[in-house]
Order: structure tokens, then C-alpha cells, then sequence
């Protein structure tokens, strides 16, 4: 096991490295998007990846995890590509090589793990597990519904708009957790969770609302962290108060065992903005803590 202090992390957990997904019988894949061309609030999200993988060494020592009673690698096989390649200041470089590794990866049968990067990069994720999987239901944590007409063609604020449009996901099972800014209460297609009811109603009614909406359909998550409040993830581009706890927002994630989720991203880290890497190491544990669920889920331990 990496010493805390003295050993640098460069996979997440330090699991091994791979990048050809023929060359692994890995069931998870971790993979870093170092991409904020899209965002519409402070830049800085494209160091995001590398400070999540660095915040693990803060998790690597558990073995078991906490409140699990079982070690990660007991049950599941995860590999980490790096970062993906594509050619900075081009966003439709992004778009494409994101689409093509994440369609490569699809294709073996594995699950994706992806860092973010700003809320952009789950468009051209959505594409390839929908093309992989038909229409999804989306699981969205975040503070914005992203589901703005306006902007630019790369927006990060218009993103599950387009995925309406382009038929990645349905909206009938979807939901949007913790929102707090505006958006059309009248004219929107997703269930929307606000912010207030959350904070109000616990993560028990979170998740029996979750699994009354999306029900058997194979979901997808996306956690931008600006769905947590300030206090608990001041490290990103638009941080809005009012927000989720970390306790909470794990609650319901670790509450998603069984389902079936076919992927998971999470995104708008913002290192530069960061205090103590809380927010990093949020989002490390986050992202570990849905790897636990595929574990569970996959053991048929609901």
C-alpha cells in the first residue's frame, strides 16, 4: 500500500493502469477529461481530474470501507485509462476522441468512472451509452437544471437540453437532484428535486422518489459538485448556497444498490478555487463510493 506522504497518486485508488480495454478484464474504468472550454463561470476545471486521483490517498488506507463489509477489489476490477487525449482550445476534438474512447470501452462491457472537467463532457458520455444502451434515465445532482437554449454550440449550461433533443435519455424516468437556481417550472421535462425538499426530506425520500421514477430502466449518473453546498465543495466554477451536505448526497448514492446504472461522471472540480482539497477529496469519495454500489450490485446485494 502507497504511503500517504510519501508515494504520488496517479491512478485513482491506485488501481492499475490500462488503456485497451481488450487488454483487461477490469469491470470499471476510471477515466480523466481535462476540459473547460464550456464553462460559463470560472475556469480551472480542467486540473479536476488529477486533484481527485491525488485526494484517494486520503482513501487507500481503509481496506474495507466504511459502512461496507467488504474491500473494493474483493468483488471488483477497476483500471484506470488516465486522461483522455484530444487537442486543447478544440472542442469538437473533445466531442469526438470522448466519444470514441468512451464507445471503446462500452463496447468490452465495461463501466465508466469519469472526471471531470466541466458539465460539457456528459453530452458526448451520454452519446456513447445511449448508442450503447438505448434511451437512459438520468440521475443528476447539481445546483443548475443544464437545461438552458441559450449559448454557445459548447455550453455546459445546455447540455441535458441537447440530450433531450437528441434522444439520449427519457425524460419520464429522469430526475434533477438539489436544484437552487431558476429554470421554466412550467415547461420542464424532469422531475426536479429542489435543493429545499432535499435538505427537508433526508435522503430516504430522496431515493424512494429515485427508484419511483427510474424504476428498472438503465440510468446514468452525473454529479456536477456544485450540487453540494459551498461549505462542502467551495472548489468549483459556480458555487450556489443552500446546497447538499457531503453526508447526505454519499447517503443517497450508497442507497442506489441494485439498480441498474451503467455509468457515472463527476464534474466542475475546481482546483485553483479549492480549500484544504475538500472539495477533491468529495469527489473522490463520491466516486468511490459508486464503485462500492456496482460492487454490491454486483455481489446481488441489495
Amino acid at each position: 500500500m502507497p504511503s500517504l506522504f510519501g508515494d504520488v497518486i496517479t491512478s485513482f485508488m491506485n488501481v492499475p493502469r490500462a488503456f485497451d480495454p481488450r487488454s483487461t478484464e477490469a469491470d470499471v474504468v476510471v477515466s480523466g477529461v481535462p476540459f473547460d472550454l464550456a464553462c460559463s463561470g470560472r475556469a480551472g476545471t480542467r486540473m479536476g481530474p488529477n486533484a481527485i486521483r491525488q485526494a484517494t490517498a486520503n482513501l487507500i488506507w481503509e481496506g474495507k470501507r466504511w459502512p461496507w463489509d467488504f474491500a473494493l477489489e474483493e468483488r471488483l476490477k477497476v483500471v484506470d485509462a488516465g486522461n483522455l487525449d484530444y487537442a486543447y482550445g478544440e472542442p469538437e476534438s473533445l466531442v469526438d476522441n470522448l466519444e470514441s474512447h468512451a464507445g471503446r470501452w462500452l463496447a468490452a462491457g465495461k463501466k465508466m468512472l469519469t472526471l471531470g472537467g466541466d458539465h460539457y463532457i456528459s453530452l458526448p458520455l451520454l452519446r456513447a451509452h445511449a448508442r450503447e444502451h438505448g434511451p437512459l434515465a438520468l440521475i443528476h445532482f447539481d445546483a443548475h437544471t443544464d437545461t438552458y437554449e441559450q449559448g454557445t454550440r459548447f455550453d455546459h449550461g445546455t447540455i441535458f437540453h441537447h440530450a433531450l433533443k437528441e434522444g439520449l435519455v427519457v425524460p419520464e424516468h429522469s430526475l434533477q437532484i438539489g436544484i437552487r437556481t431558476s429554470y421554466d417550472r412550467h415547461n420542464h421535462p424532469y422531475e426536479v428535486l429542489d435543493a429545499d425538499w432535499v435538505n427537508d426530506h433526508g435522503p430516504k425520500a430522496v431515493l424512494e422518489k429515485i427508484r419511483a421514477r427510474v424504476g428498472h430502466h438503465p440510468a446514468y449518473v452525473t454529479l456536477d459538485i456544485d450540487g453540494l453546498d459551498p461549505a462542502f465543495a467551495p472548489g468549483t466554477g459556480t458555487p450556489v448556497c443552500g446546497g447538499l451536505s457531503t453526508d447526505l448526497m454519499l447517503k443517497v448514492i450508497r442507497g442506489l444498490v441494485g439498480m441498474e446504472l451503467v455509468g457515472m461522471d463527476i464534474v466542475e472540480v475546481n482546483p485553483a478555487y479549492d480549500h484544504g482539497d475538500i472539495t477533491s477529496l468529495a469527489a473522490a469519495t463520491l466516486g468511490l463510493e459508486f464503485l462500492y454500489v456496482l460492487a454490491a450490485g454486483k455481489a446481488g446485494q441489495a
